[in-house]
């Protein structure tokens, strides 16, 4: 889909990194930037798991997955 004026959809634009497991936020900010991307949004998303006690189930929050929404750094 490409709008009336030529350029790449909104959606073509963007991209989003994880940073790894065991990656500084600093590295995969910098990876971004040599990709040429800049971040415009921070997602940071809970990991859970189940854990039985005394016979009951209960989740209890065991991690957290970060990624960053960056657009495409226009020259």
């Amino acid at each position: 889909m490409v709008d009336k004026s030529g350029d790449a959809p909104e959606a073509m634009k963007k991209k989003r990194f994880t940073v790894a497991e065991g990656e500084t936020i600093a590295a995969c900010l910098a990876r971004m930037k040599q990709e040429g991307y800049r971040p415009i949004r921070r997602i940071e998303q809970p990991i859970f798991r189940e854990v039985e006690t005394n016979g009951e189930t209960m989740v209890e929050p065991c991690g957290r997955i970060i990624e960053f929404e960056g657009v495409r750094d226009e020259p």
